[in-house]
């Protein structure tokens, strides 16, 4: 297998674009990656494109082909395909691209994620988001994805006394973190208190426990570390990129308070990349909902099982603290557009191990993680980077 690198990346600004359309941003985000990597369109041999639901959230399928056009590479007739796996539908691009060039099929690729959701009502949002976990077993009896994930919150609450407060004590990082990134949906910090009375969605889960809907799309280059040095001195070097399955639905699973599909991913990726959690100095998780970033840092390692909302409580988890999560500000601050989320978190890992990160930076990052989920976990996909 061929070492794989990243040469560029771009993102468009996150939040309700209403004066941009579904092919807008996801034309911005490619050309600012192309932009970034130095390459021409010449220089590609394929796309992959991350997207959950266009065909219903703006009525177009065949995304692939579409992005390909209106980016100006149809007269270059480059493999353009459309890749999904519910909400991390962009890590599984980018897992798609790295394969391919790891392989030796291709050695320059784009990797995009898209989604634009805020051109239908919230009624439709909402179910369009349950499409992502078991119809048939779970939306049809009226479970919505906020009511799973507050399933998730109550057992770990019961089995590991985790708070209110401490979940609150993950929008507070997050939004703190999303002022010091242009790109955010909401910019602006909370305090615990502001979160705790905020409107209960799905108790224990109040409002500002919530990701909300966005737009956005984001691309990186891939290519083979050998065609990186044509490009650039300083290429990001994906050391594993790794992806696992579990029951879609929750009551089939071993444990509400872990997603196994994390920790196998996580397990094969620090295989893959000879680390261990604890040489990780940056990471972009999953957090749609305050919960889910508690049991994410805890299944990919980083603390023990049951200690996560304590290491937040005591800043563990801020920029500065033993481990940084979501400097973006993460899905809940930064926008949580599904398709583009996975490949964002890339680009904000890229950004912080270039050291271009800004107000948000970790000093002297090195090594970088990712860890994107579809649904309530029934996929998960964990990369990491080196400078």
């Amino acid at each position: 297998m061929r070492e794989v690198a990243i040469i560029g990346v771009g993102t468009t600004k996150f939040g309700e674009l209403w004066d941009r359309s579904f092919r807008d941003i996801a034309v911005e985000a490619g050309l600012k990656a192309i932009e970034d990597a130095g390459i021409s369109g010449d220089d590609i041999d394929a796309l992959y494109g991350g997207n959950m639901s266009a065909g219903r959230f703006v009525e177009q399928e065949h995304i692939g082909a579409l992005i390909s056009d209106y980016a100006g590479l149809s007269g270059l007739h480059i493999a353009a395909t459309r890749v999904e796996a519910g909400c991390a539908s962009g890590a599984l691009a980018l897992h798609s691209a790295v394969l391919s060039v790891a392989s030796g099929w291709y050695d320059l690729v784009i990797a995009a994620g898209v989604e634009k959701m805020t051109d239908v009502d919230d009624d439709i949002a909402s179910d369009l988001l349950v499409s992502g976990v078991d119809r048939e077993w779970e939306a049809i009896c009226g479970a919505t994805l906020p009511s799973l994930f507050a399933l998730m919150a109550k057992a770990h609450m019961q089995k590991y006394h985790t708070t209110s407060e401490q979940m609150a004590k993950v929008a507070v990082k997050n939004h703190v973190n999303a002022t010091h990134n242009p790109l955010a949906q909401y910019r602006r910090a909370i305090s615990a208190e502001a979160v705790l009375g905020s409107p209960m969605v799905a108790d224990p889960l109040h409002m500002l426990d919530c990701s909300g809907i966005a737009d956005g799309a984001s691309a990186a280059v891939v290519c083979t570390a050998e065609t990186a040095k044509k490009y650039t001195e300083s290429p990001i070097y994906v050391k594993a990129s790794a992806q696992a399955s579990d029951t879609i639905s929750l009551h089939d699973r071993r444990d509400l308070t872990t997603m196994d599909a994390t920790v196998f991913a996580a397990k094969k990726a620090y295989q893959m990349a000879a680390l261990e959690p604890t040489q990780i100095d940056v990471a972009e998780v999953h957090d749609s909902y305050t919960i889910a970033e508690l049991i994410a840092i805890e299944d990919l390692g980083f603390f023990e099982k049951g200690a996560g909302g304590t290491a937040t409580e005591e800043g563990q988890t801020e920029l500065g603290g033993k481990i940084p999560i979501n400097p973006s500000g993460g899905l809940k601050a930064c926008g949580h557009p599904l398709g583009a989320t996975g490949i964002r978190q890339v680009a904000e890992i890229v950004q912080q191990l270039r050291g271009e990160a800004g107000k948000r930076q970790v000093p002297n990052a090195e090594v970088g993680l990712t860890h994107n989920i579809g649904g309530t976990g029934g996929t998960a996909i964990v990369h990491i980077f080196t400078r």
